[in-house]
């Protein structure tokens, strides 16, 4: 105990959240892994891994959190906020329960993942937001979740200042399209982008339109720029959303 750097990852059993779990196991961290379910992820990484249950628009869940990584190792470093959850509506469609938990899931989760990690958090420590383009710039029928994640990268922005003077780095990651089975199972909404067409098509049409590099991100990629932040390589990079996204929206 009080050797290797420990994480708490929000949302980090599937999907974006489990490959940055992964890259930072991997990396030789501890890593305490959020969610509402125990898929068996945490598991499979082995030593030096766990689960705890909580949904993260509940305050609560995030200080239970906080104290497992704590008892696990002593310590706290990082702490990625990764749960989220993206769905397309008309705006005529959207009623309050739908605005309560884009909002919740995507915003609110972040908020209490902060705070909570702020009251463990030491000088050198860090936070990475997981958002996405739709944070810097809006798309039809997405208006909940841009909102959100427009929200996320302002509170990335605020609590950057406001953690500064404790040393304590707050980032946002913005990533494009990454393939998950999440992503996917979104996509199939005839309200989104994809209207309903062919998945690969659309994705493919996609990244060679709209991307400088012909390709879209991967989560491994994501996960790598999250271990970069987290680490003293990035002591320098502070209340910044950079974008992961093969040159889709140069900023």
């Amino acid at each position: 105990m009080g050797d290797m750097r420990s994480a708490v990852i929000t949302g980090g059993s599937k999907g974006i959240g489990a490959g940055i779990a992964r890259a930072f196991h991997a990396a030789g961290w501890d890593v305490t892994i959020g969610s509402r379910s125990d898929n068996g992820f945490a598991a499979s990484l082995g030593e030096g891994a766990r689960h705890v249950t909580l949904d993260v628009r509940e305050e609560a869940g995030h200080a239970v959190a906080a104290e497992t990584a704590l008892q696990a190792t002593g310590r706290l470093d990082a702490w990625i906020n990764c749960a989220g959850v993206s769905a397309w509506r008309t705006l005529a469609e959207i009623d309050p329960a739908f605005w309560e938990e884009m909002l919740g899931i995507n915003l609110t989760g972040a908020l209490w993942g902060c705070k909570a990690a702020a009251a463990h958090l030491g000088e050198g420590g860090a936070i990475v937001n997981v958002s996405s383009l739709a944070g810097k710039r809006g798309s039809a029928n997405n208006a909940a979740y841009c909102a959100a994640k427009f929200g996320m990268n302002g509170l990335t922005q605020a609590l950057g200042k406001e953690l500064g003077e404790r040393g304590i780095r707050v980032n946002a990651i913005c990533p494009v399209y990454v393939v998950t089975p999440g992503l996917e199972d979104a996509l199939a909404d005839a309200r989104s982008p994809l209207g309903g067409g062919d998945l690969d098509a659309f994705l493919s049409d996609f990244a060679k339109s709209q991307a400088a590099l012909k390709r879209l991100p991967t989560d491994s990629e994501v996960a790598a720029l999250s271990l970069f932040l987290a680490s003293p390589a990035a002591s320098a990079i502070t209340a910044q959303c950079i974008n992961v996204d093969c040159g889709v929206l140069p900023s």
